[in-house]
């Protein structure tokens, strides 16, 4: 079995469940439920994903992967890992809600004191994408700290309209897997 393959096998046994109805971040209701921190929590499901989004970073050459927290933190740290174990490095950051109260204050995570994302390209991640708001949240942000923001790629895209905005905004949606690649029905 292929890394694609496989990694499509344990998000379908770890972190996909239909049936039930199922309020998304969106706040949109749905019966069909993607939680990814199964997946993105397993040992190999870690690997796979981060040997997926490295290479995508070293395909586009960009020189960040980020996010929003808390569903961007394992993807970014598991594509740091995998990136260098692949000998092309990428460098990860996140980005929280709010500023932190305490010490830096800092809304992104990750720069070293005298780092600045000033023109770097970044890969924004995600775990699902269902608007793309959150993504657009990070990307407000990382846009305003000087980052090159052109690209999004998610582990699962549920199709509902994330990608078209993502055009609109000049950003382009990179899907590892889709909703109706779980199911004809799911289209």
């Amino acid at each position: 079995m292929d890394d694609q393959a496989a990694l499509f096998s344990i998000i379908k046994e770890r972190s996909f469940r239909q049936g039930g109805e199922f309020t998304l971040v969106s706040g949109r209701k749905s019966t069909i439920y993607f939680n990814l921190k199964p997946t993105m929590l397993d040992p190999e499901g870690a690997r796979l994903i981060g040997a997926a989004v490295a290479a995508k970073a070293h395909e586009l050459k960009l020189a960040y992967v980020g996010g929003l927290a808390m569903g961007a933190v394992p993807l970014v740290s598991a594509t740091a890992a995998m990136s260098a174990v692949a000998g092309t490095p990428v460098k990860a950051i996140f980005v929280r809600k709010e500023a932190k109260g305490h010490g830096t204050q800092s809304q992104i995570e990750g720069l070293a004191e005298g780092e600045s994302l000033a023109g770097q390209s970044l890969l924004v991640v995600e775990d699902v994408t269902t608007t793309g708001g959150s993504a657009m949240q990070a990307i407000s942000i990382l846009r305003e700290a000087g980052a090159q923001v052109e690209h999004v790629l998610t582990l699962v895209d549920r199709q509902e309209g994330a990608e078209d905005a993502f055009r609109q905004a000049g950003i382009t949606l990179h899907a590892l897997f889709r909703k109706s690649d779980f199911g004809k029905d799911l289209a």
